[in-house]
């Protein structure tokens, strides 16, 4: 862990340093170039050899798309207890998935024309899902489940499969009580090559959605444009905020959390208590002993940045110019706080809100912006799931009392062709 003050020689230079982009290395994009190349030209064919090569199951073209009997089987396979938690959480998603939709709507204009928009489902999108060693169902709850709350047709998932080719039987269930329509025991960059250009077992989509590692991420930034994507999520970050009230065991367990994700999350606490901060570090020591991967956890928090800021004033500025993808405030008036932030992906409020329950339960989607995207991107909702269409409606009224202002536009741009077009309608 690293400790710095804004009493130190050179703070604001440390506090720059903290920033990251969310560029890709070189050797990742070429790789990724190479791989998507080579899945447009050979199709399943490539897609089989890469996942190979990169540490998947050896199946033929026929074995990639799970089959029903397989998700029947998962679903039995499931204890009461995780049948009732997949449920619990698929619940509050699709609740708070259907709150945020977006709404047909029209008003008329001045000139009175009937103008509006009207949102309509994707017709086909695919959800990448990690898997492999460590599948995430939650990702499946928190991407699926919003498409599902859409309305979309035909929700097509891919994620990499065990060296059996076996995919996690709760990953399957979720998967198939979420809304999907196909399930592929692919994954990598050239799942998203795949997703996006089509091979003989899986027809293109319209979008993609999903986390996933360096490869995944660069794979959806290359092929955006040919299909529509939905974020380029980084490693999973955390920024706790937390005053001299805050309790130092919730905050290091809140870090230690996310820290779990892996070697490259990014774990910063800003507190303007001294005392705060090395009780919380005495925490994390304590904590880490309990965990059943002590050395994971310990690489991941060798990272970990602890700053002592001024004020909370200051807390607020720097968590602003850093945008986590969540934002934890251990403070006593946590409502106050928030409303300053305006950068972060989530924000979780009070001592009492802490970030895993975003992350499995809660409702809204634990896909965010990292790498400084909060600042211009929010993170995964269910309107992104629809397709916005403008709609506009003249009458003779409307028209008539439109024209001058039209046939000025079109007298400044040159345009005298856009002008007969209206001026034939009204018989001029």
């Amino acid at each position: 862990m690293r400790l710095i003050s804004y009493k130190d020689r050179g703070f604001d230079r440390a506090l720059a340093e903290l920033n990251r982009q969310a560029e890709p290395r070189p050797e990742v994009r070429e790789t990724v170039s190479e791989i998507i190349a080579a899945v447009r030209k050979k199709g399943d064919a490539a897609l089989l050899d890469y996942s190979v090569k990169f540490g998947g199951p050896k199946i033929s073209a026929a074995k990639i798309r799970v089959t029903p009997a397989e998700i029947k089987k998962a679903r039995v396979s499931l204890t009461p207890e995780i049948k009732r938690s997949l449920a619990a959480s698929i619940a509050n998603v699709t609740a708070f998935a259907k709150k945020s939709l977006r709404k047909n709507w029209s008003i008329k204009n001045a000139q009175g024309a009937v103008v509006g928009e009207r949102f309509d489902p994707l017709p086909r999108v695919g959800l990448y899902i990690p898997g492999g060693t460590a599948p995430l169902v939650s990702s499946a709850i928190m991407t699926c489940g919003f498409a599902k709350a859409a309305g979309v047709p035909e929700i097509v998932a891919v994620t990499p499969a065990g060296s059996d080719g076996t995919v996690a039987p709760a990953l399957l269930a979720a998967l198939d009580l979420c809304g999907a329509t196909e399930i592929y025991r692919v994954g990598g960059a050239q799942a998203i090559a795949a997703l996006a250009y089509g091979t003989k077992t899986i027809k293109p989509v319209t979008k993609i959605f999903g986390p996933g590692n360096a490869y995944v991420v660069e794979a959806k930034r290359q092929v955006f444009g040919r299909v529509g994507i939905d974020l380029l999520p980084g490693p999973s970050e955390v920024l706790v905020i937390a005053d001299a009230k805050a309790n130092p065991v919730w905050v290091a367990a809140d870090l230690l959390a996310q820290s779990e994700h892996g070697v490259g999350s990014v774990v910063v606490l800003l507190s303007d208590s001294e005392k705060l901060i090395a009780a919380v570090q005495k925490e994390i020591d304590r904590q880490s002993k309990l965990s059943t991967r002590p050395g994971h956890l310990a690489k991941a928090m060798a990272n970990a940045v602890l700053v002592r800021v001024r004020d909370m004033v200051q807390a607020v500025e720097i968590a602003n110019g850093f945008s986590a993808e969540h934002v934890s405030l251990a403070v006593r008036k946590p409502d106050a706080i928030a409303a300053k932030l305006n950068s972060t992906g989530g924000i979780f409020l009070g001592d009492l809100s802490p970030v895993a329950a975003g992350d499995f339960l809660a409702g809204p989607s634990h896909e965010l912006p990292t790498g400084g995207a909060g600042k211009a991107f929010a993170g995964l909702t269910a309107e992104q799931f629809q397709r916005r269409t403008s709609l506009v409606r003249y009458d003779v009224a409307s028209l008539k009392k439109s024209f001058p202002i039209i046939k000025t536009f079109c007298a400044i741009e040159g345009l005298d062709a856009h002008g007969r077009s209206v001026s034939l309608r009204l018989g001029k």
